[in-house]
């Protein structure tokens, strides 16, 4: 089911637990629906260097740039801004003890991972995103 921000226009994407079950792998819906997180140094696109773009594994919401991206030798892809703000939302999350900012997909609010301000410049960003919960198109 689709319907649409009035603030964006982009179609927000709506399914049932079951319908996410049958169009996600086993690792992409525990990271996107259950809040899950992959070991660290284990994704597939931690040591990724190819030009590209990273979407959402779920909705395929344009998400980060390759441009952005930086190794912040925590072991998940970091990138230190989005495409654009309207791309991903940003939450509270107190679970486990500690408060972050959860970063989700602003299209199909799947969970991508946190973000934190101990990135570099210009931004100070570190945007610390699941590779499970990401795809990459690639651009020449």
């Amino acid at each position: 089911m689709q319907f649409y921000d009035n603030m964006n226009k982009d179609p927000k994407i709506q399914k049932t637990e079951n319908e996410w079950k049958e169009t996600l792998s086993s690792d992409e819906f525990c990271i996107l629906r259950k809040k899950g997180t992959e070991p660290p140094f284990t994704g597939k696109y931690v040591h990724n260097k190819e030009k590209g773009v990273y979407i959402c594994a779920a909705c395929g919401n344009e998400l980060f740039s390759s441009e952005v991206k930086f190794d912040s030798g925590t072991g998940w892809p970091s990138f230190w801004e989005t495409l654009s703000n309207d791309k991903v939302e940003l939450k509270t999350d107190t679970r486990h003890g500690m408060k972050r900012t959860e970063v989700v997909c602003s299209r199909c609010g799947g969970h991508l991972g946190h973000m934190f301000e101990d990135g570099p410049k210009p931004t100070g960003l570190r945007y610390c995103i699941n590779s499970a919960g990401l795809h990459f198109k690639k651009t020449k």
